[in-house]
């Protein structure tokens, strides 16, 4: 009975996707830059190919760029441009190997109604809170939350690699490559860690995906084992992206839950 009333919302959500929340990504130009040359990094407000705002840097916590050498510098907002749906973060890498960005922002407040929330929770890939709804009778309750997002790409400059890739910014939920991806090829695995206040996070719903050509695979769901690792078979080559939004209730006289948002994003020749 369960899989049959969660099928019936993953329909309603399919039907209902102008109701998701916009994803965050960092989608540089080119993941494969030149030392010394521009590279220009795409705030994605939106999905992961296009953006319908562009994020305010007043609205930012935290910009870290990790250079190969492991130095981090905090861009400013000189550092950023946009235009009407996008922002850019314009950054020139004076050394060869990986580099690690992320960016943070503010709590957020939202609140839906219960039938758009629990198709929400479907589509977004948050099963957990549906079954715990189902569980307190409370599939009818309307839900209020906050959320806050986490987001960090990854890239190369010039041909060498170096382990800055598994730096970690200590933002409150991450996910952090176990390998260097600009080492894989096609047909490899990587294992990717979740963490959220530093330590692993276990059973929590990951969805991944790669851009090709200019379109989209299927979006895959996986969930964290008992190191908080998730692997993820990279069955082509393009863009990826590793996603996921940790929602817990809280106890709070105007919110419901509390939801953090981390993405992921490199590219795999």
């Amino acid at each position: 009975m369960k899989k049959k009333i969660i099928s019936v919302f993953l329909i309603c959500a399919v039907l209902t996707l102008p109701a998701r929340a916009h994803d965050l990504f960092l989608k540089p130009d080119n993941f494969f830059a030149k030392v010394n040359g521009k590279v220009s990094i795409s705030v994605f407000n939106g999905t992961f190919q296009s953006s319908e705002g562009a994020v305010s840097f007043a609205r930012l916590t935290d910009v870290s760029v990790v250079a190969p050498s492991g130095t981090r510098a905090n861009p400013k907002e000189a550092d950023f441009t946009k235009n009407e749906t996008t922002a850019f973060l314009n950054l020139v890498p004076a050394e060869a190997g990986n580099y690690v960005v992320g960016l943070s922002t503010m709590w957020r407040e939202n609140g839906l109604a219960a039938k758009e929330f629990n198709e929400y929770l479907v589509a977004e890939g948050i099963p957990g809170v549906l079954e715990n709804r189902k569980r307190d009778k409370e599939l009818e309750k309307d839900a209020r939350y906050r959320y806050s997002k986490y987001v960090k790409t990854i890239f190369q400059a010039g041909d060498k690699q170096t382990d800055s890739y598994k730096t970690v910014l200590g933002y409150a939920v991450e996910l952090v490559p176990q390998a260097n991806p600009y080492k894989l090829k096609k047909g490899s695995t990587i294992e990717i860690l979740c963490l959220k206040d530093g330590k692993p996070l276990v059973g929590q719903t990951v969805l991944t995906g790669r851009e090709s050509g200019g379109k989209l695979a299927f979006e895959k769901s996986i969930r964290s084992d008992a190191k908080g690792i998730i692997k993820i078979k990279l069955d082509g080559a393009g863009k990826w992206y590793a996603k996921f939004i940790n929602m817990v209730k809280i106890d709070d006289p105007k919110l419901n839950y509390e939801s953090k948002w981390a993405t992921l994003t490199f590219e795999i020749k």
